[in-house]
């Protein structure tokens, strides 16, 4: 067995001690570079405030991303995360951030002026999404850039303090000093870094604190409004178009149940005193620009209306039914005199802009046939909420909501669509898109376990501003057999449907499809949600007992 002297075991020991303290000191920079990350964001969200909250770095990021995501990818995210979508997209993106800072802290250690520097290409990314958002501007680029260089500037004092100290060199006796490249003074690193995560987490809250307290106004704004009486009251909702069955969809959707898709990380609070709507183009014989209290100074219209997004895959939860308050969108165009393309207009596309930049495109026949295209400020009895466009959206029955459904509207343009292609049609999906003859089983879901025995299969089915004639379903490929239809509230709203099944044991697959009021039943063929709307008949699989 091999003899290891004293001095060995100290030369061992003493290798190991710097070794470890690298380790540490490659920790410690690293955690410098998250702080600084933290500071970078924290300091953003404080200019934010004053500038805009959709100008912070992660919601400008964000929403560039969002901005050129492929469609295939945008319905891949909204099928597998629904409406927290955009929350997996911010989380991604922080995560992003931070792996990002912690690099730049390591390249700090070594490199100190260049690990500062680099941080200053968060900033250029921040600043260059934001101005180069539909609705950026240049003020928009301060967040992203201020916080950047107040980040490098925390970066660079951090691994000022990481700085190798010097240790007496035995060689010497103790008299002479050396760099350790292990060794620094930890105790000031952590005062300093303590400091700075105080002063960043003070930035932050006090740019929330500021955010809020502008959101405060626009919440107040629509606490205090008061919807008024409808001329225009819409029917009383018939007896029996809600089946009440448990499982089923309730006829009138819930607003906190609404569905939400459209690609605003920061949900704009607008306040309902300072909006207007301007409306112009081709074919505007007189502008306009509009107050809210000038809208509600009109004569007001109340309808219940079933909205469906296009990205709704087959069976999907996009689609909701609620009751909608406010004006009709064609007197507005008619007393700016405009006329639809039929009767000689010039113009065929209604071009709507949201505060956040969104731009939805409307063929102007539609909006002005005679359904109820309306300018909403209220829905389900109380003013819009926030996220479903508060203080005023369109609501269009019989169109996908991405050429209809503009929310936080603030501009309405007449063009053509040979002129101008909005939004989501230079994201390959069309230009216009009537919805499609729907239907879906609620219940019972897939792969439930009923008893065998009489079940009752039922479901919602939709073609608005058409109306539904028939639901039928049909069980492992057989036979077809027409469902018993709730009462009929209106063409522009969704039915519901049953069908009692004499159920046996095993396992069996349910599909259902629905037939229009111009007698045109749905497709079978299964198409994706691009370019305007899945086709193909829901089923559910089940496991009889």
């Amino acid at each position: 067995m091999p003899v290891v002297s004293e001095d060995q075991n100290d030369t061992r020991r003493g290798a190991q001690g710097p070794r470890r303290s690298r380790w540490a000191r490659a920790a410690f920079a690293a955690l410098s570079g998250l702080i600084a990350g933290f500071c970078a964001l924290a300091v953003a969200e404080l200019v934010a405030a004053v500038v805009r909250p959709e100008a912070g770095p992660v919601a400008a990021v964000g929403g560039a991303v969002i901005d050129r995501t492929p469609p295939a990818l945008k319905d891949f995210a909204i099928r597998h995360f629904g409406t927290n979508d955009k929350l997996v997209l911010q989380l991604g993106i922080l995560a992003l951030l931070a792996v990002f800072a912690m690099a730049v802290g390591v390249l700090a250690l070594h490199r100190r002026l260049l690990g500062s520097a680099a941080v200053l290409v968060f900033g250029v990314v921040g600043a260059v999404s934001a101005v180069g958002r539909p609705e950026g501007r240049v003020p928009d680029a301060l967040p992203s850039l201020v916080g950047a260089v107040v980040a490098a500037g925390a970066l660079y004092l951090l691994a000022g303090w990481l700085a190798p100290v010097p240790r007496p060199s035995p060689a010497a006796g103790g008299r002479d000093a050396e760099p350790d490249h292990g060794a620094f003074d930890r105790r000031r690193f952590v005062v300093a870094a303590s400091a700075v995560a105080a002063v960043s987490a003070g930035a932050g809250l006090l740019g929330r604190r500021l955010t809020s307290a502008v959101q405060a106004g626009a919440a107040a704004s629509r606490r205090d409004l008061v919807l008024p009486v409808p001329e225009a009251a819409a029917p009383a909702v018939p007896a029996g178009a809600d089946l009440r069955i448990r499982g089923l969809s309730p006829f009138v959707t819930p607003n906190k149940s609404f569905y939400r898709v459209d690609t605003a990380l920061v949900v704009p609070h607008v306040d309902a005193g300072e909006w207007r709507l301007r409306m112009h183009g081709k074919g505007v014989e007189r502008p306009l620009t509009l107050s809210l209290q000038d809208l509600l100074r009109r004569e007001t219209v109340e309808r219940d209306i079933t909205l469906t997004c296009v990205s709704n895959e087959v069976g999907g939860p996009y689609v909701g039914n609620a009751r909608w308050i406010g004006v009709r969108l064609a007197d507005l165009l008619r007393e700016a005199g405009v006329k639809p393309p039929s009767r000689g207009g010039p113009a065929d596309q209604l071009v709507a802009r949201s505060v956040d930049g969104m731009t939805i495109g409307t063929p102007v026949e539609d909006v002005m046939d005679g359904r109820d295209a309306l300018l909403a400020f209220g829905m389900n009895g109380e003013p819009l909420p926030f996220a479903h466009g508060f203080p005023v959206r369109m609501v269009v029955p019989g169109l996908y909501g991405y050429v209809s459904a503009c929310k936080w509207i603030k501009d309405i343009e007449l063009t053509t669509f040979d002129d101008y292609d909005a939004y989501w049609v230079k994201r390959s999906w069309s230009a216009q898109a009537p919805v499609k003859t729907e239907s879906r089983i609620d219940t019972p879901r897939p792969f439930a376990s009923p008893k065998a025995g009489t079940v009752p299969v039922a479901g919602v089915a939709w073609a608005q501003h058409r109306g539904i004639q028939r639901v039928e379903v049909r069980v492992d490929g057989g036979p077809w057999h027409t469902a018993r239809l709730a009462a009929e509230d209106s063409r522009d709203t969704w039915r519901q449907w049953v069908w009692e099944w004499p159920a046996t044991s095993g396992s069996h697959t349910l599909e259902v499809r629905a037939t229009d009021r111009t007698g045109a039943t749905q497709s079978g063929r299964r198409v994706g949600t691009v370019p305007d709307g899945a086709t193909g008949w829901h089923s559910v699989v089940v496991d009889v007992s």
